[in-house]
């Protein structure tokens, strides 16, 4: 694997074939489509010129990267994202740098691919408290006792 960096720590390095989403999921970058095109706002005649917009896409339905099982996860998890082919679009135009937007459309693939993987903890039940029971009997209780403290009796 080819690797950026020279005298840097494990840690820093940053993988040129492939995505780390996590330990079960890299994804290789063969599988990624890089699109690049003129990004709109400010920046002057630099926006006219230049294609420092950078769109990635990358199909889920056809990646040899994820299992059935996570397919199923990220399928449910991003259907409102993913196109009718099944692809995954992540597009970044904020900086000037159409590498600098280039780390960054891949940092959004990735933080969108690590959120929908993971599977949130079952909620336990739990059971409410019996002082918290008795205080709130007791409010009814006394609030009841006001309310019919307000009527009026009629005397047979």
């Amino acid at each position: 694997m080819a690797v950026a960096g020279g005298s840097v720590g494990a840690e820093d390095r940053i993988p040129l074939d492939a995505l780390i989403v996590n330990d079960q999921l890299t994804i290789p970058r063969s599988e990624l489509e890089t699109k690049t095109s003129r990004s709109s706002g400010a920046g002057g005649q630099h926006v006219n010129k230049t294609s420092s917009r950078v769109e990635i896409s990358w199909n889920l339905s056809t990646s040899v990267a994820v299992t059935d099982e996570q397919r199923l996860l990220l399928t449910g998890r991003l259907a409102s994202r993913l196109s009718v082919h099944g692809a995954v679009r992540v597009v970044a135009s904020d900086t000037r740098s159409q590498l600098r937007n280039r780390g960054r459309a891949e940092a959004r693939l990735i933080d969108l691919v690590r959120r929908a993987l993971i599977v949130p903890r079952k909620r336990k039940p739990t059971k409410r408290p019996r002082a918290a029971n008795e205080a709130r009997l007791t409010t009814k209780k006394k609030h009841s006792d006001k309310k019919r403290g307000r009527q009026r009796r009629i005397a047979d």
